[in-house]
């Protein structure tokens, strides 16, 4: 009597896959990393320059590809409006990094960097505040589209 089970060879197994994580949260990490860095060695009371100046020799050192003062332009109703902010950073092509030296972050902080996200198409923003001790305090991580 020939039995009616699938050899071994024919058996399918599931392949367990893992999930890609998204370049987002690699960069995130590491981004977070180098704002601890940057508190640690500066302190706090700088102006944000000082702490923008910092964190791009910090990227840099992780091995991390930014720009800087990145003009990105705004369309309205399909009509490009020109120059509608510059990002502090864009990292990786895939996050955006708002510094702020600032007693407290405010709604209008986000709303901003929510704006930025929209407008540019990325689906993660930073928004740090240096002045937040420790500054993980003052990391507020934005999504959109996710």
């Amino acid at each position: 009597m020939t039995s009616q089970l699938p050899d071994a060879e024919d058996a399918e197994i599931p392949q367990k896959t893992q999930k890609e994580q998204p370049i987002e949260n690699d960069c995130s990490h590491a981004i977070i990393g180098a704002a601890v860095e940057v508190q640690r060695v500066l302190g706090v009371g700088l102006l944000e320059s000082a702490y923008d100046a910092a964190l791009a020799i910090e990227l840099r050192e992780r091995g991390l590809k930014f720009q800087r003062e990145v003009p990105m332009s705004g369309k309205y109703k399909g009509h490009d409006i020109g120059l509608a902010y510059r990002a502090d950073f864009i990292v990786e092509q895939a996050v955006i990094v708002e510094a702020k030296a600032v007693d407290v972050l405010a709604d209008i902080h986000r709303s901003q960097l929510l704006s930025y996200l929209r407008l540019s198409g990325l689906r993660l923003g930073l928004l740090i505040n240096f002045h937040a001790f420790p500054v993980v305090k003052g990391i507020q991580r934005l999504v959109n589209k996710l």
